[in-house]
């Protein structure tokens, strides 16, 4: 087993404290732009989506992730606290993000972004969802430095000891999400992305499925919010999230049989 003894912080000035999470943003942020205008350029030239609206979207994306994310976790996690609570919703640095509402957060704004701006929303999807498994890889990282999130006890052999957590050999699920929902997720995204790109959707299609999927398995190895523990049918919240991810999955399989998504 290993001790974990990252510190979440990597630069403390005293009146400024710049935090590994923070830069996962930030670094998500920069480097997926950075892909998106590539594969815009490359594959969705003939999409009436440019590298400019990319750079006029990342405003909406971060409004979308830091309120979805947040409020997501407000209603999915911990309502009750919040209720009770309300001054704390605010205090997002204290913690407290959903990947689902952080979901939610950027279908809305990337709907609000399409029309205002007259471009094709699956367009848009398909390529946020070539680019967010960078930003998935970076914040489950930083999830891991944080020691956050942690991991069931187990014997294996790269079990992690996360000393502001327990005493106990765990495992580094963090890491298995790292690499299923980011770094595998990023591959299968970006392989499909020459045969799919001119079919409106199946990428976002492809991406939620994926996600959800991966999500899953990782949820068995993952410890479930001390609060909370397991809920219906002994799922956990994440668990029981991804189903619903992967149900609006199905559904829009057989719409798209029957539609055309532009």
């Amino acid at each position: 087993m290993i001790v974990h003894n990252f510190d979440p912080v990597l630069i403390n000035l005293g009146f400024l404290s710049i935090r590994w999470y923070s830069l996962a943003y930030i670094f998500g942020i920069f480097f997926g732009v950075y892909w998106g205008k590539y594969l815009i350029k490359k594959n969705f030239s003939n999409a009436n989506l440019s590298a400019q609206n990319l750079d006029d979207y990342v405003v909406w994306a971060v409004l979308g992730i830091i309120f979805g994310g947040r409020l997501g976790y407000v209603f999915f996690y911990d309502f009750n606290f919040y209720l009770s609570n309300l001054a704390e919703i605010a205090k997002v640095w204290n913690g407290g993000m959903s990947f689902h509402g952080g979901l939610m957060g950027i279908v809305i704004s990337s709907f609000i972004f399409s029309k205002k701006n007259k471009i094709s929303f699956w367009s848009l999807t398909d390529v946020l969802a070539c680019i967010s498994p960078i930003g998935i890889f970076l914040g489950r990282i930083s999830n891991f430095i944080n020691g956050e999130l942690v991991g069931k006890a187990t014997d294996v052999s790269w079990s992690f000891i996360f000393p502001n957590y327990d005493q106990i050999a765990r495992h580094p699920s963090q890491l298995y999400e790292a690499l299923l929902e980011g770094l595998l997720l990023f591959f299968i995204m970006n392989s499909l992305v020459k045969r799919l790109s001119k079919k409106n959707g199946y990428l976002s299609i492809v991406f939620l499925m994926s996600y959800s999927f991966f999500r899953i398995i990782a949820e068995i190895f993952r410890e479930p919010d001390q609060h909370l523990g397991y809920l219906y049918f002994g799922l956990s919240m994440g668990t029981l999230l991804s189903l619903i991810t992967i149900f609006f999955g199905i559904f829009f399989i057989i719409w798209k049989s029957k539609n055309d998504f532009r």
